[in-house]
């Protein structure tokens, strides 16, 4: 056992805060659309195999050639899924936060264009949609630095969220290092944002989901039909409603446009926005917002 455990086992523990959200809201929902067409693994981006990750060929295994079959799934994402996400989510005036990946956005100018007139918050999901687990701390780091400089070339401003996903031993170091970000969501360890503290260094975190998440359609026991989707972000809602009679909780929910934008998922996303919409006290939100608002009113926590 050792002495200096890096791990957080307890977080709040018997001890969790009793937090108020903006109007009391019983609840905070946050609704992510993750955005990676066109930076994911493929040797037209200088990588040795094709993607496998997260695509309707569950089990894929990476080719050293272009992967035809893989690239035009992820193409479905960018040519049509986004457009169909972005069109239910201005209809139900709803705002999201964008997980954008540098080398996606810079692929795609309509999308850009188009997030820009949209209430939308745009996150750094980092350069490349690729897994860093045994990428060399140097080039992470020289990746952030292009993922930030891209996003603020594209939309005026530079990002104030990161979230790398397939992220490394060495991420969490990296984003408290650059020192920009007002929030990490590399993290999937609480219903509620909290602080990580290392040495001086204090950096605020708001954990993110892989269970409300359309990326379970495609992997093993995962989601096989809309319907189960839909009933699982209900019990999610339910259940953090519920317990926000007496402790305001937070809920995430994870989309990409390559997933719950076809035609036989978004039905689900409809069906979910519309019951939420149905209820009373709940703070539809971006990330940011949750991130400026527990700066401003926990910072002690």
């Amino acid at each position: 056992m050792k002495k200096n455990y890096p791990r957080n086992m307890i977080g709040y523990g018997a001890k969790t805060p009793i937090i108020k959200w903006p109007n009391d809201a019983k609840l905070a929902l946050q609704i992510v659309l993750n955005y990676e067409e066109g930076s994911e693994n493929c040797i037209l981006h200088g990588d040795k195999t094709s993607e496998a990750f997260l695509s309707e060929i569950i089990g894929a295994q990476p080719l050293k050639g272009r992967h035809i079959n893989m690239e035009s799934f992820y193409e479905y994402g960018s040519r049509r899924g986004f457009w169909r996400i972005h069109k239910l989510f201005q209809e139900k005036k709803i705002p999201i936060t964008i997980f954008g990946v540098g080398m996606a956005l810079e692929r795609n100018k309509d999308i850009c264009n188009t997030i820009k007139k949209s209430d939308y918050e745009v996150a750094s999901h980092g350069w490349r949609w690729i897994d860093y687990q045994n990428i060399p701390r140097s080039t992470e780091k020289k990746h952030m630095k292009l993922a930030i400089q891209s996003i603020k070339k594209i939309f005026g401003n530079r990002p104030l969220g990161w979230y790398t996903g397939r992220c490394s031993p060495n991420t969490r170091d990296l984003v408290m290092e650059e020192g920009g970000f007002l929030y990490d969501s590399d993290s999937y360890s609480d219903d509620l944002p909290y602080w990580e503290i290392r040495g001086k260094k204090k950096q605020l975190i708001i954990p993110y989901t892989l269970d409300n998440n359309d990326m379970r359609f495609t992997t093993n026991q995962g989601f096989n039909s809309g319907d189960q989707f839909y009933t699982y972000l209900k019990d999610s809602f339910d259940a953090l409603y519920d317990e926000g009679n007496t402790s305001p909780k937070m809920m995430s929910v994870g989309l990409h446009c390559r997933l719950i934008g076809r035609p036989g998922r978004i039905q689900s996303l409809k069906r979910f926005l519309d019951y939420v919409l149905k209820h009373q006290d709940v703070w539809i939100c971006k990330r940011i917002d949750i991130a400026k608002h527990w700066i401003k009113n926990y910072s002690n926590l």
